[in-house]
């Protein structure tokens, strides 16, 4: 993390344990790596306080109000998303972790574990975290492009796309040629790219992220 990032966009490790010895002991090994941590004790405490924000949350299975799974069924009822979860747990088995990854946690270990173990799953979670937001943001961004498109232009756009050129497009559209390359450059413009190769190229990388995102799944 730069710090010269905006504190909005600082990645946060968020813990949820109850056991005060647990979560104090979790708080300092991760911030022992120079990363935020924001720790909780109940599951109902932590749901109440997020808001959504960067990071990855680190989740007890067991809790003294709602379970770790409810914590996770709550933030998708409410945000269509989950975090990127490590589930902790001294009661793990193999049902449970089935349940946990179809939730959407990313990783399950059971107590006691090893620090640079959960370690390294925090630091898996936050690259998951920041990449499925850097997809969100393109993802937003091509279809900001697109609204700002003409109706003219989304319909040269998508013959262009088809693979017609541009005195193909004119013929299927009733329009001249040079009509068609104007608007053609001014949806390069909007697109801020030189080329429609560059711009096939951008809209199917974009595509591929948010497949991969599951939709935007995550937050």
């Amino acid at each position: 993390m730069s710090g010269n990032a905006p504190v909005e966009d600082q990645a946060t490790v968020f813990v949820v344990e109850d056991d005060s010895g647990m979560r104090r002991s979790i708080r300092a090994l991760i911030e022992s790596i120079g990363l935020t941590v924001q720790t909780f004790t109940t599951g109902r405490e932590f749901i109440e306080q997020y808001e959504g924000k960067p990071g990855c949350l680190v989740l007890d299975l067991r809790l003294p109000d709602i379970s770790g799974l409810q914590v996770m069924r709550h933030l998708q009822e409410r945000f269509n998303a989950t975090p990127p979860t490590v589930m902790i747990t001294g009661h793990g088995d193999v049902s449970t972790a089935v349940a946990a990854m179809k939730q959407g946690v990313l990783d399950f270990l059971e107590k006691p574990f090893s620090p640079q173990h959960l370690l390294d799953h925090v630091q898996t979670a936050l690259q998951r975290d920041a990449e499925t937001r850097k997809a969100h943001r393109q993802c937003e961004r091509i279809t900001e492009n697109w609204a700002a498109l003409s109706e003219r232009e989304r319909q040269v756009l998508e013959l262009l796309l088809a693979g017609h050129p541009n005195k193909q497009v004119a013929v299927m559209l009733n329009l001249s040629v040079k009509t068609v390359s104007t608007h053609r450059s001014n949806i390069l413009a909007k697109f801020g790219v030189d080329s429609l190769v560059e711009l096939v190229r951008r809209i199917e990388r974009t595509e591929a992220l948010c497949d991969e995102s599951g939709g935007i799944r995550s937050l």
